[in-house]
């Protein structure tokens, strides 16, 4: 059981700056017994209203250096504050406040939101187990208008989709990754300069001048995987999911004009999905 969705903003000055960070958290927590469930003997459970005001506290007194370790900190205080939680779960989402420039000048305390894919994180932990972190991001909408394709798949009597050798690929990518258990890492560093955000669109996209071919959004999918695991060594698990939005050429044969390719629509439902989850070797096999 636990409290969803806790949202609030954590507002500090770094100087004349103003610096925020405003989450989404979820707290869900298993605890030694289940006598609240079996019997209705409420003596162990911690109410979700409590978990609520920990979370703000917490926000209050250590701030939010990262959500990875803002997520570490609230299962590390559940964990040693409460002898009755056997297992603690936290989810951290960030919104995306972008700092606003002008002429190349940071704005001391404007900022805009931006919809380019919502960070977040997970970190959970067993009593006397170690504690892992997940992290992530979601809502990535991704579009490339060529160089793409989808030819030589199986066919029977039901099959009516064309091949394509050229078509539009489009989705919305959810990616989450494992670290492993919790070490001593500089989540931002991974963030911001290994670059995974940047790691996950180079592949997607391919080389400005040129792109890359797709056959298919599975191949896509793997490529992100295999280019995050090949250039981010923090990563041992990675998993994505892509959910597809096809767009179709309008026939306007019937209005006296020829279409090609430049009026489309999109057919937002029903939607394919692919799923691919890779990780290294001595990280599955232990």
């Amino acid at each position: 059981y636990g409290k969803n969705t806790i949202k609030f903003l954590r507002l500090h000055k770094e100087g004349k700056k103003d610096v925020v960070k405003e989450v989404e958290v979820c707290t869900h927590l298993r605890l030694i017994s289940a006598q609240e469930y079996l019997e209705g003997n409420n003596s162990l459970v911690i109410p979700t209203d409590t978990m609520k005001n920990i979370v703000l506290v917490l926000a209050k007194k250590n701030g939010i250096p990262t959500i990875e370790q803002f997520a570490i900190d609230l299962c590390k205080h559940f964990m040693t504050t409460f002898c009755q939680v056997a297992y603690i779960k936290t989810y951290v989402q960030e919104v995306p406040w972008q700092r606003l420039h002008e002429n190349g000048v940071p704005h001391i305390h404007s900022f805009i939101c931006v919809p380019d894919g919502i960070r977040f994180c997970e970190a959970e932990q067993c009593r006397n187990g170690p504690l892992v972190v997940f992290a992530g991001i979601k809502d990535l909408k991704l579009m490339k208008t060529t160089q793409s394709g989808f030819e030589g798949f199986y066919k029977n009597e039901h099959t009516t989709l064309p091949e394509r050798h050229d078509r539009i690929l489009c989705g919305e990518l959810f990616c989450k990754w494992s670290y492993g258990e919790c070490r001593d890492f500089d989540f931002d560093c991974i963030w911001y300069t290994h670059k995974i955000r940047e790691c996950i669109l180079e592949a997607f996209s391919g080389p400005p001048d040129c792109g890359e071919y797709s056959p298919s959004y599975q191949k896509t999918v793997n490529s992100i995987e295999m280019n995050v695991l090949s250039k981010v060594s923090q990563v041992q698990v990675i998993e994505a999911i892509l959910n597809n939005t096809f767009y179709n050429v309008v026939d306007m044969k019937n209005l006296g004009v020829t279409n090609d390719k430049e009026v489309l629509v999109p057919v937002e439902t029903p939607y394919g999905s692919c799923a691919c989850t890779l990780g290294r070797k001595k990280f599955l096999e232990a």
